[in-house]
């Protein structure tokens, strides 16, 4: 089949079959970040993975670019300035858990629009969204401005970190709008396939951020001397942006989905069933990003060198797996646009042709993680008491990097179906249940110590995807309608 795997017979290549190749590359690449129109439910699934998931790997490149702009400047402040920033972080789990779900939910229900060749439904589809992240962001604004002070002490900060940070994490959770919008259309644009606007949304927005947070900061030029609140002037200043080039974009009709005055209306079913979908996409976060969480607690038992250590790591980790994201968000895109289209065995195909590339890149960074651990490590700190902890961490995760491209292809391609349930499920069980306790019998009881942790964490990251792989084969999620 010509869009199964689009892997060429394995004889050796030609110099002619090289400088095609390397010229598919680059027209694939520039096409895939200037736009396309192409159908995705036709022609090489491929071709429409690369398409895909290039934009999307610099969306989300650009995404962390917002968190170490701030952290860089900020730094220069003092370190109640920065202990400011991490902890409204930590208070933004509960937003970005919330726009992930409202985000996987839109992704999938344009998507299916978009396949059905219905664009006006996926409009309305879009503006719902809208509604409902507007909704859901007033009522968290409202507490994140009557509240931060109290929720900053709740989070265990000191007096002059409260002094110091209401009026940053007040701005930040008070105008969590801009980021509910900028994730929720975004993943409209993804989910139609216009996976390049919404890269070009974040490159706007980062640019502004970028110009701003020292100007406000410091006070350059003509711009006030606003300190730490000018931070969060600046990064919903460049947010904003980002939302109102969106918005731009979705009036114009410069996309695949257009928002017209005949759609501007509250259809409360398709609000239901968004809202119903995005439930288990924001409990599935939240279940992730918790049981982490429980590994924090076992792992500084055993000291901040061992803490330290993991930290490091796993910032490695998380950077490298960008693209791995991207490719995963891509597999969502294809599966709710080809079930749209009524061509489930397209969706499937697209499914483990991207888990196959997938594999095939992060077992490349594999193998370059296991043999150059310890001076990856050493990038970050020479301290003698850090460096192996964070070496084994490294490398024991890596152990299971093939498992992990399968999985994470699977939970994205139930997501684009519309069933987030399954994965929610499979997150709850598998962390909760086996991967935590796993991890406590591992390092404690046994007397394996931090290596036990990482060692639960292949173990139940692997069963993650095994038992999703699983859970695909049986096919429901071809079922599902949305």
């Amino acid at each position: 089949m010509n869009d199964s795997f689009d892997v060429k017979a394995t004889v050796a290549p030609t110099e002619g079959q090289t400088t095609s190749s390397r010229a598919g590359f680059w027209r694939d690449l520039r096409e895939g970040i200037v736009g396309t129109q192409r159908d995705f439910t036709e022609g090489s699934i491929g071709r429409a993975i690369t398409l895909l998931a290039i934009p999307m790997v610099l969306e989300m490149a650009m995404e962390s670019v917002f968190g170490i702009v701030n952290v860089f400047w900020v730094g220069r402040l003092g370190a109640d300035a920065v202990a400011t920033v991490g902890i409204t972080e930590s208070l933004l789990t509960l937003i970005f858990a919330v726009a992930m779900g409202l985000s996987m939910a839109a992704t999938a229900m344009v998507a299916r629009r978009i396949g059905e060749k219905d664009p006006r439904g996926a409009a309305i589809a879009a503006v719902q969204s809208i509604a409902l992240g507007l909704v859901v962001s007033l009522s968290i604004g409202v507490v994140g401005f009557l509240m931060t002070p109290r929720l900053l002490k709740s989070m265990g900060a000191s007096p002059s970190i409260v002094a110091t940070g209401s009026g940053y994490a007040t701005l930040i959770l008070g105008g969590n709008a801009t980021i509910l919008l900028l994730f929720l259309l975004n993943a409209v644009f993804r989910g139609a396939g216009d996976a390049a606007i919404a890269m070009r949304s974040l490159w706007f927005g980062n640019l502004v951020n970028i110009v701003l947070d020292p100007c406000l900061i410091f006070g350059w030029g003509p711009f006030p001397e606003m300190g730490l609140v000018g931070a969060a002037v600046a990064t919903n200043i460049g947010r904003g942006a980002g939302v109102l080039y969106q918005i731009l974009i979705l009036v114009r009709g410069r996309g695949r989905v257009q928002v017209r005055p005949d759609v501007l209306r509250l259809e409360p079913r398709v609000m239901l069933r968004l809202l119903r979908v995005s439930i288990g996409g924001i409990f599935q976060f939240l279940i992730a990003t918790a049981s982490w969480l429980g590994l924090v607690r076992i792992i500084a038992s055993f000291g901040s060198s061992a803490l330290a250590g993991y930290t490091i790591a796993l910032r490695i980790i998380v950077f490298a797996i960008l693209p791995s994201w991207g490719m995963s968000n891509a597999a969502a895109t294809l599966v709710g646009q080809n079930l749209g289209a009524g061509k489930p065995d397209r969706a499937e195909r697209s499914v483990w042709t991207t888990g196959f590339y997938n594999m095939l890149f992060l077992g490349s960074v594999a193998v370059v993680f296991i043999i150059f651990a310890e001076p990856l490590i050493r990038i970050f700190t020479h301290d003698p008491a850090i460096v192996p902890i964070g070496t084994d961490c490294l490398r024991y995760v890596s152990y299971g990097y093939g498992f992990y491209a399968y999985g994470m292809v699977m939970v994205q391609a139930f997501n684009g179906a519309g069933d987030t349930v399954t994965p929610t499920t499979i997150n709850l069980f598998c962390y909760w249940l086996f991967e935590i306790p796993l991890a406590y019998a591992l390092a404690l009881p046994l007397g394996l110590g931090v290596k036990g942790v990482f060692l639960a964490i292949t173990i139940a990251e692997s069963t993650i995807a095994i038992v999703g792989i699983l859970a695909f084969r049986r096919g429901r999620w071809k079922k599902r309608k949305i």
